[in-house]
């Protein structure tokens, strides 16, 4: 009965939400007020993530045998994470869907197997858990391993959140969140840093081409 009336309470809000932005686009007159969507949609989902939290969600499992299967894993983690995440730090999905692509084959490379590491972070604390490079096994850094495949998106998305490379990444998506208009390319752009490949950015965007079925891999 519990999880039927949580349900109950979860479709109000949306409902809610629904209706409000039904009326920021009124007081507008028929144009989008952003401002008001935002405080509207924030505020929804800010019901929501409490009800969520009640309800007893845990942080999902990244369990694979596919590429498919690997997208879908990682999609599921990054909506768990989002719930817990303020609208205006989140990191795009087919961003970060296609930077753990990119970096370990779909879950395939050594990192992501044995270590959780979907994205290639280091670390160069030595009492970090870590592993080190086949061809550099005296360096100085260590690839970090994580308990889980989604702690270690938690701490991609934390990483691009706080490190100061990537200022401008931030700078960019605050942009987008106050004009509404979200620009994807704009905001990998502002992620080279991430990989000393000069070409890291385009094979970013080819990525996420195909996740939006617009390439084939």
């Amino acid at each position: 009965m519990k999880k039927n009336s949580n349900f109950i309470k979860y479709t109000k809000i949306g409902a809610v939400a629904v209706l409000g932005l039904g009326l920021s686009y009124g007081v507008g007159t028929f144009t989008p007020n952003t401002w008001t969507i935002n405080d509207i949609v924030a505020k929804a989902e800010e019901k929501i993530i409490g009800e969520w939290n009640e309800f007893g969600f845990h942080e999902p499992s990244i369990e694979y045998t596919n590429n498919a299967q690997f997208v879908v894993g990682v999609s599921r983690c990054i909506d768990f994470l989002n719930l817990h995440t303020e609208i205006g730090k989140r990191v795009p999905r087919d961003i970060i869907v296609a930077m753990a692509i990119l970096e370990t084959g779909y879950g395939k490379s050594r990192f992501a197997l044995e270590g959780n590491n979907l994205f290639g972070i280091r670390t160069w604390d030595k009492n970090t858990p870590q592993l080190k490079p086949l061809e550099l096994p005296n360096a100085a850094f260590g690839v970090k391993m994580y308990k889980t495949k989604c702690a270690s998106v938690k701490d991609m998305i934390h990483t691009i959140n706080t490190h100061r490379a990537y200022v401008d990444y931030r700078d960019e998506r605050d942009r987008q969140e106050a004009t509404g208009v979200l620009d994807i390319n704009a905001q990998v752009d502002q992620l080279h840093k991430w990989s000393t490949n000069p070409n890291y950015t385009a094979l970013v965007k080819e990525k996420i081409l195909i996740l939006q079925g617009k390439q084939h891999d």
